[in-house]
């Protein structure tokens, strides 16, 4: 049942605009909170010394990008559903108010406690976002257009990438660290104002909220991501009293096992409705989308310790390096999305998986204190190339053959796999980079124990040794990607012709 008539279809009610307005305004937000997932990262040592200098444990100043990873991974499957009850627009504007004034909150926190308090809330905000912008997408523009969208909203992904290291060492460097999220709100005024105006009012469906899988939800969403999110710091050992990492994981995949079971046995309304698995591309879709997660998460600290330590580069000097990258994934990957409305989907998606794990290994095999840094744009740009050939083309088909009144709950979905996918390889990468460190140079705790700058050749080069064997880790991971894309199908506007 919904609140709008049914003989108007949705894209009568985008205005005679078209739908592409009301995307290139949910890009704005949608950006900002993709820069934001990484421009943190560049401001932790100058957030440290500022709000906890007194300290020599690094744990608690990772909790502000803990915090925020938490409070935006757990509400995901419930955030998208609030999209098709009360409308994706209604969401989405509430989630970047939220954003936004959470981000005033972080530039004025003078505690350390206050700005994670603070990153929890921008956390929050992003996933109450992120599922509408996909949402939004689904529901505008018709199936055989939908490829050209998700190729912008791929290419936004690209930019990104770029953008939050790049603004994050410029930002730290002139203004201080409270400017990484200063800036967060002219951009927030806009995108507000901009969705506002440009955004459809989408027809709303009458959902019974399913109480206890929401409940059952958030608790088994919390308990795996925080036991993932906290295993390193902790050796994988006890955090507190009787209750180890392991423990929590082991518990979290119970609950979660229990999650889905009641969720099978739901007569009413699921929280996940089980039938949306039916659909092969949307099941396949989403097991790329843990791997591809894993995958860009994993590769990003091996390559940054290794050009940051080994060779001595500053933070903006490594993210120049990701120029070729960035401009390769946000130039091509609107083409991409245009010529895949056309084609078989995995035609592109299979070389792009196999051009992302080609750069990594050659990322890999480059990764010596020897090479001339300039030969590191070469992988970079490959990586761009598969970057284009992965974002758009992978949302665009899982959410392709979506019904209309389950696009947020598919678009939940879709987003929680994906960050599930990251907290994997957050935890898997520094598990690997640790007893790779402790093959190659012996008595090394971390990478945080070598200093700041340019090592001695004498440590450099067996430091090296370990980031490049580390890097071998998702670039292997990917090839299940590879794999997993295989069992999809033509999409049902190509099967129609």
């Amino acid at each position: 049942m919904t609140d709008a008539s049914p003989t108007r279809t949705t894209a009568a009610r985008t205005s005679d605009r078209g739908p592409w307005p009301a995307l290139w305004a949910l890009v704005i937000g949608f950006f900002m909170i993709l820069v934001d997932t990484t421009i943190v990262s560049v401001a932790n040592p100058a957030i440290k010394e500022a709000l906890d200098p007194a300290s020599s444990n690094l744990d608690r100043v990772v909790w502000v990008t803990s915090a925020y990873l938490l409070a935006y991974a757990v509400p995901l499957l419930i955030t998208g559903r609030l999209g098709d009850r009360f409308g994706p627009k209604n969401v989405y504007l509430i989630g970047l108010a939220v954003f936004t004034l959470s981000s005033l909150w972080c530039g004025l926190s003078t505690t350390l406690d206050g700005l994670i308090w603070a990153r929890a809330a921008q956390g929050l905000g992003a996933a109450l976002l992120t599922p509408q912008t996909m949402a939004v997408i689904t529901r505008t523009f018709p199936p055989e257009r939908r490829g050209a969208a998700m190729g912008l909203w791929g290419a936004t992904s690209g930019v990104a990438m770029l953008v939050g290291p790049l603004a994050g060492g410029f930002l730290v460097d002139g203004l201080g660290w409270e400017w990484i999220f200063f800036i967060n709100l002219p951009v927030g005024v806009v995108g507000f104002v901009a969705a506002l105006i440009l955004v459809p009012k989408l027809e709303t469906h009458r959902h019974r909220f399913d109480i206890l899988g929401v409940f059952l939800s958030a608790v088994a969403m919390f308990l795996i991501v925080f036991g993932l999110q906290e295993a390193e710091a902790y050796d994988w050992g006890v955090i507190w009293g009787p209750i180890s990492v392991w423990g929590l994981i082991v518990v979290g995949l119970f609950v979660l096992a229990l999650f889905l079971w009641q969720q099978a046995r739901t007569k009413s309304e699921p929280l996940v409705p089980m039938e949306l698995f039916r659909n092969r591309n949307f099941t396949w879709s989403n097991i790329t989308i843990v791997i591809v997660g894993f995958t860009v998460t994993a590769q990003g600290l091996p390559l940054m310790f290794f050009l940051q330590l080994a060779r001595g580069l500053t933070p903006t000097e490594s993210a120049l390096l990701l120029i070729p990258m960035a401009l390769a994934a946000g130039i091509i990957s609107p083409f991409a999305g245009r010529v895949l409305d056309r084609i078989d989907p995995r035609v592109m998606l299979v070389p792009g998986l196999l051009c992302v794990s080609i750069s990594l290994f050659l990322f890999a095999a480059m990764m010596n204190t020897d090479i001339a840094i300039g030969w590191l744009l070469v992988p970079s740009a490959i990586l761009g190339l598969g970057n284009a050939g992965m974002w758009g083309p992978l949302a665009t088909t899982a959410t392709r053959d979506l019904p209309m009144h389950q696009a947020g709950a598919g678009s939940g979905i879709y987003n929680t796999m994906r960050t599930i996918g990251s907290v994997l390889g957050s935890a898997a990468i520094a598990v690997f980079m640790q007893s790779r460190l402790v093959a190659n140079v012996p008595g090394a705790e971390d990478a945080g124990g070598f200093g700041e700058g340019a090592m001695p050749a004498a440590v450099a080069a067996p430091f090296a040794a370990a980031m490049s064997q580390t890097m071998l880790l998702p670039a292997a991971v990917i090839l299940l990607g590879v794999a997993a894309v295989l069992f999809l199908r033509r999409p049902a506007h190509l099967r129609a012709r």
